[in-house]
C-alpha cells in the first residue's frame, strides 16, 4: 500500500499547488514541504492562504512556504500569478493543477466563461501554458490535472462550442470540466512528447473525500437536493482530506510514472492510491478541446514552439 512515506525526496524541488488553502491543496502541499519541497501555494482567499501556511508551518517548521494570489476565474489574475511565480522562480518542477468548484448554479467568470469549465479547467489552462517555459528547466517536471469519476457524467468540449452553452445544468457542466482536466492531462502528454520534451502530463482523480468542495457546493445552491446528498455521502463514506490527497501525491512524485497515466483510488472510490492505464490517445475530443481552450482564452498554447525556445 503507497503511503506518505513512499514520497520521494523533494529537496531542491519547487512545487506549484492551486487551491493550496485547503483541502487536498493544503494536504499536498504539507506533504510536500515535509519531504523538503518549495511550495508556491496559489490561491484566491489570502486570507485563509496565509492560516494555511501557518498550520504546515506549525509542523513543518521548515517548511519553505510561498504564496500567491490566484483566482482562476479571472484570466487576469491567473496570468499575473503566473508573472510573479516566473519572476521568482525561473524554474518549476511539478505544477498540480487541484483547485476546483463543484455543482454550482450557473454563473460567468470574469471573461464571461461558464464558471465550473472556466475555474476548473481554462484557468489551468492558461496558467499551464505560462509556466511551461518553467517546468520545461525544471528536472523531470511534471504537470498533474486533477479529474473526477464525474467525467462519466460529462461530454467533451467541441472546438466551436459556445462559451456559455445554451442549456445548463449544475451536474452535467461539473462532469463536462472533469472530462476536461483528463483530456487536457492525455493531450497536453501527447504534445509534449510530439516536441520531444521530457517533461510529464499525469491525471488524478482522488475519489469520494470529505473536504469543504462538498458543503460548498450546498451553501452556492441554498442547499440544494443533490448537493447536499454528496455532501451527505462525502462526510459518512469520504476519506479524509490527508488519504484522499495520497492519490494526487502519488501522481506528482511517484519516480516511475509515465506521461499519459491515471492515478486514482484502488476500489474507484476510495482505497490507496494506485496506477491506471495509460490514459491513451483522445482521438479528436483533445484536440477540440485545445481549439476551443485557446479560442475561449485568447491564449496560443504552442507546445512544441515553447519547447523550441526553452532549448
Amino acid at each position: 500500500m503507497w503511503t506518505a512515506q513512499d514520497i520521494p525526496d523533494q529537496r531542491h524541488r519547487v512545487a506549484v499547488v492551486t487551491g493550496a488553502n485547503g483541502g487536498l491543496g493544503l494536504e499536498v502541499s504539507r506533504e510536500l514541504s515535509r519531504k523538503g519541497a518549495t511550495v508556491l501555494m496559489a490561491a484566491r482567499d489570502n486570507a485563509k492562504a496565509r492560516a494555511a501556511q501557518q498550520e504546515i508551518t506549525a509542523e513543518v517548521p521548515d517548511a519553505d512556504l510561498r504564496l500567491y494570489e490566484l483566482d482562476l476565474a479571472a484570466l487576469d489574475s491567473v496570468r499575473a500569478c503566473a508573472a510573479a511565480i516566473l519572476a521568482d522562480h525561473p524554474r518549476i518542477d511539478l505544477l498540480v493543477n487541484n483547485a476546483g468548484v463543484m455543482g454550482i448554479p450557473r454563473r460567468s467568470t470574469a471573461d464571461g466563461l461558464e464558471m465550473q469549465l472556466g475555474v476548473n479547467h481554462l484557468g489551468h489552462f492558461v496558467l499551464t501554458r505560462h509556466l511551461m517555459p518553467a517546468l520545461l528547466a525544471g528536472r523531470a517536471g511534471r504537470v498533474v490535472s486533477v479529474t473526477s469519476f464525474a467525467r462519466f457524467m460529462g461530454r467533451s468540449v467541441g472546438a466551436d462550442d459556445p462559451p456559455q452553452p445554451n442549456r445548463y445544468e449544475a451536474w452535467t457542466a461539473y462532469g463536462r470540466a472533469k472530462l476536461a482536466n483528463l483530456l487536457f492531462a492525455a493531450e497536453l502528454q501527447r504534445r509534449l512528447e510530439s516536441a520531444g520534451a521530457s517533461t510529464l502530463s499525469v491525471a488524478a482523480h482522488p475519489g469520494l473525500s470529505h473536504t469543504d468542495l462538498q458543503a460548498r457546493s450546498v451553501r452556492e445552491t441554498n442547499g440544494g437536493m443533490s448537493q447536499r446528498f454528496w455532501d451527505v455521502a462525502a462526510r459518512r463514506v469520504g476519506m479524509a482530506p490527508p488519504r484522499a490527497a495520497l492519490v494526487l501525491l502519488r501522481a506528482a512524485t511517484d519516480p516511475s510514472a509515465r506521461g499519459g497515466e491515471l492515478y486514482g483510488p484502488r476500489w474507484f472510490s476510495f482505497g490507496s492510491p494506485v496506477r491506471r492505464p495509460v490514459i491513451g490517445r483522445p482521438g479528436q475530443a483533445g484536440p477540440n478541446l485545445w481549439t476551443y481552450s485557446e479560442r475561449a482564452t485568447g491564449e496560443l498554447f504552442d507546445v512544441a514552439d515553447i519547447v523550441r525556445r526553452s532549448e
